[in-house]
């Protein structure tokens, strides 16, 4: 048996879908990992699993050149000949699942992670493609043949409300999961001294909330407060609401972050940190970074929006709400925390809890194949 994983960028697959794949390989199933080229692609080899470039350009618009990416995956769908695709975000699980129509693949499974830029953005152009991308979504979405995966009930809600998927065919996973065995808490102490250290960690887009993360800093600077603020990611080149390298290193010229860039080995990171700080302002599916960080027993910033909310529950119990693009707002709950070092004991405490119940990736990929068995014609084996 063959399953191909789908995504838009190779990044995506090794960071967050790795573990599933090496879970379908304990049960005996080849997994071939397909994206556009990248740094990590050739990562996939170390762990015994097959990696297929795909050249594809995430931000086009260009309709021939869009025909020539999905015909290049029809191609490559009829002559890897996989039982399932199993396809991630919005523009994949489009393509994927017209691509396996066209290329006569048995199942197909589409991971919505968020409804991102069109859906999120009001701008002119995300307005614009928002019923295109609907009326495909429809088309491509409906198959008997197919299941979609969202990650909140807000996604699951939007779905229904615009009818982008049939009812029955969608199940909801919350999360991609983390190793609560590799995110922990060893090595973390009490912080009730020294320099309160906040982490951003994210692509770097406008909607994350990383100019309020960094405008939070400068008016708590010029309060005089001693906090340490990180920034871990990278611009999305392939994303119009990216930030700039040279807006990331303006900031950290300015003294307001200190930028990490791509952080390879985050429970490193995480054992450092105080706060996980994600004001997002954008349509998330469970933003991975806060699980992450609650596993780590970190104390949890964000907005109560859809996706964070999933994360941090109830303000004050499993971490603190923060109104969408306020700096003003996010600097408060910062001064916050700094000031009791007892509330950001706690909310760390209660986060790990959270990560421990709803979180852990081997629920999260026991669900995940408990859908493909709804399509195969006989169940996935129990890994050895």
């Amino acid at each position: 048996m063959k399953f191909i994983l789908f995504a838009n960028t190779d990044w995506y697959l090794y960071n967050f879908r790795l573990s599933t794949a090496r879970e379908l390989q304990a049960r005996g199933v080849d997994v071939v990992m397909v994206s556009p080229p990248g740094e990590f692609g050739q990562r996939f080899a170390q762990h015994g699993v097959r990696w297929i470039p795909l050249r594809m350009q995430r931000a086009s618009l260009n309709p021939l050149r869009e025909a020539g990416t999905l015909a290049n995956l029809v191609s490559l769908l009829r002559d890897e000949r996989p039982d399932l695709l199993h396809s991630f975000t919005l523009k994949c699980a489009v393509y994927g699942a017209l691509a396996a129509r066209a290329a006569k693949v048995p199942a197909y499974v589409n991971a919505v992670t968020g409804l991102g830029y069109v859906f999120a953005s009001q701008r002119a152009k995300a307005r614009a493609l928002r019923p295109v991308v609907s009326t495909l979504m429809r088309l491509a979405l409906g198959s008997e043949r197919s299941r979609v995966i969202l990650q909140n009930p807000d996604d699951a809600q939007a779905f229904h409300s615009l009818r982008l998927a049939p009812p029955q065919h969608i199940r909801m996973i919350r999360s991609s999961g983390v190793d609560i065995a590799r995110f922990n808490a060893d090595g973390r102490g009490s912080r009730g001294e020294g320099a309160l250290r906040v982490l951003l960690a994210a692509r770097l887009l406008k909607e994350k909330g990383v100019q309020e993360f960094v405008d939070a800093s400068a008016q708590l600077r010029a309060e005089g407060r001693d906090i340490h603020f990180l920034l871990a990611g990278m611009p999305d080149e392939g994303n119009p609401s990216s930030v700039t390298r040279s807006d990331v290193e303006a900031w950290q010229a300015q003294g307001l972050v200190r930028w990490l860039g791509h952080v390879d080995d985050m429970p490193a990171l995480l054992r450092d940190v105080d706060v996980m700080a994600l004001p997002s302002y954008y349509r998330e599916g469970v933003p991975k970074s806060l699980i992450e960080a609650a596993a780590c027993s970190i104390a949890l910033v964000t907005t109560d929006l859809p996706g964070c909310r999933e994360v941090v529950t109830r303000d004050g119990h499993d971490g603190l709400h923060v109104e969408p693009r306020s700096a003003a707002s996010l600097a408060r709950v910062l001064a916050r925390l700094d000031d009791d070092r007892a509330l950001l004991q706690s909310l760390g405490e209660r986060a790990r809890q959270k990560a421990l119940a709803d979180f852990d990736e081997r629920v999260v990929i026991r669900r995940t194949c408990e859908v493909y068995d709804e399509l195969l014609p006989r169940p996935l084996a129990e890994a050895a």
